[in-house]
């Protein structure tokens, strides 16, 4: 089975990725996880996905379908969760082709609707741990230290793109390339929208109602 989790940047579908990672045999492709690794690396594309990232905008779409590929190819047979790919039409497209290509479909789109007055709340109070991914916020989860996870011990920080001023940005682009992305999707007739607002364990409810797991 292959799903995409599809909505703005905060909007809960990392968390979400986890759980059904953690109840089911779902592996997670997360470009944006998968970038982070890169530019931690210090690779070539890694630095040039961080200039567009520091800025909150979008890494073009050669650079996201190429890792998608990538990562396809070694995962071969299993079921995936696309959380943050793709963004836009065109990534939408290759994605069909590339899961036709392995006798393989895509069973459905999750569209995580939320104000994005919530949204820029969430983000910019987000803390992540550096070493495991461990999401924290400020308010509704602090870490007992506030620069130490609690699960691994790794350092939490407050990545640059999750500043008010990234943030902005990163809601327009998204907006920009993912709105088509979404009206592309319902004309499918795959895309299932999900009150993303709601606490974490009614969000998974939704989920999992639709695809009866």
């Amino acid at each position: 089975m292959n799903i995409i989790f599809i909505g703005a940047p905060g909007s809960g579908k990392g968390t979400q990725s986890r759980e059904f990672i953690e109840k089911y045999k779902f592996v997670q492709l997360s470009t944006g996880d998968l970038l982070r690794s890169a530019i931690a690396a210090g690779t070539v594309l890694g630095l040039e996905a961080k200039s567009f990232m520091d800025q909150g905008k979008l890494v073009p779409d050669d650079v996201m379908i190429g890792i998608v590929k990538d990562y396809l190819e070694a995962n071969k047979g299993k079921s995936v969760i696309f959380d943050g790919f793709p963004r836009t039409v065109e990534q939408a497209k290759s994605l069909a082709s590339m899961l036709n290509q392995q006798n393989s479909i895509l069973d459905k789109v999750f569209y995580f609707k939320i104000n994005p007055l919530i949204l820029i709340e969430r983000l910019t109070g987000r803390r992540v741990c550096t070493k495991c991914g461990e999401i924290y916020h400020v308010k509704t989860k602090p870490s007992k230290n506030e620069f130490v996870c609690d699960v691994c011990g790794g350092s939490v920080v407050h990545r640059s793109d999750d500043k008010e001023s990234v943030i902005v940005e990163r809601l327009a682009q998204f907006e920009k390339n993912t709105g088509p992305t979404i009206e592309y999707y319902k004309s499918t007739g795959l895309l299932v929208e999900i009150e993303s607002s709601l606490a974490p364990e009614l969000v998974f409810k939704q989920i999992q109602k639709v695809i009866a797991l």
